[in-house]
């Protein structure tokens, strides 16, 4: 009985030695799994920048001064706006896939004289074109991924504004005619989106809008019989811009 005992004794005081070794070992921590960047998320963001055109055209299509056309250049315009979309990075590619939404401020106006003058005090028949105030674009987005360097390109639908005015009261014909509406064309263009956080990204963008499109102006002339029109060619809109996305989103683990 005593041996036992004894026993009993020694083997809970191994077994309590055997504990108290294992307390003081040094316990690993799991490791720390750091998360992988994806472009995967919706986003919201802001832009500024520059748009520009090429050269207007009018033409007098029934002989108001003489049946012939004349050219005439518009300005430059400040744009700025804002941007909704959501990309899709699948898993081990480096492809994104995307849809994007953006409205903006636009406002490009041009005008010029008719040199086709007969008969008439100058200055003359003035032809004006103007392109907003404003736009909207909605796109699909095709990108490569070098880690956070995203370059893409970009296409769809655009809407703008486009208003033409013809104007002449100098003579003893007077006519005010003009005719606005909103145009629905394509888009192309492309860019640079840098992602400087898990959420945060700035980019560089170039878009074509192709307006290209002639819109016709007719009125009726005071002290002339019958109805004149004009043909007034729109050109296409350079637009480039530089902005700021932030992105639900941004990492998987």
């Amino acid at each position: 009985m005593k041996k036992l005992l004894l026993g009993t004794v020694a083997l809970i005081a191994i077994a309590g030695t055997a504990s108290a070794a294992d307390m003081r070992m040094p316990v690993k921590a799991p490791p720390v799994i750091a998360p992988v960047f994806s472009w995967t998320g919706c986003y919201i963001g802001g832009f500024v920048g520059g748009a520009w055109g090429d050269d207007y055209a009018a033409y007098d299509r029934n002989g108001y001064n003489r049946v012939g056309g004349w050219g005439y250049s518009g300005d430059s315009s400040f744009i700025g706006g804002g941007t909704l979309g959501c990309n899709w990075q699948p898993v081990g590619t480096n492809w994104v896939l995307g849809l994007e939404g953006e409205m903006g401020y636009l406002n490009i106006e041009g005008s010029g004289y008719d040199p086709l003058l007969v008969a008439q005090i100058a200055p003359g028949v003035l032809s004006t074109s103007k392109v907003g105030d404003w736009y909207g674009m909605i796109t699909g987005r095709l990108g490569y991924t070098w880690d956070r360097a995203l370059f893409y390109v970009k296409g769809g639908a655009a809407f703008v504004n486009v208003e033409n005015t013809i104007l002449d009261t100098a003579g003893l014909i007077t006519i005010a005619a003009s005719a606005s509406e909103t145009k629905a064309t394509w888009t192309f263009g492309g860019g640079l989106e840098y992602a400087f956080d898990m959420n945060w990204s700035i980019k560089a963008e170039y878009m074509f809008i192709g307006l290209d499109n002639t819109q016709a102006v007719c009125g009726p002339a005071v002290g002339a019989a019958g109805t004149f029109c004009w043909d007034h060619d729109n050109p296409g809109i350079h637009t480039a811009k530089v902005g700021l996305n932030y992105r639900f989103g941004g990492a998987r683990y």
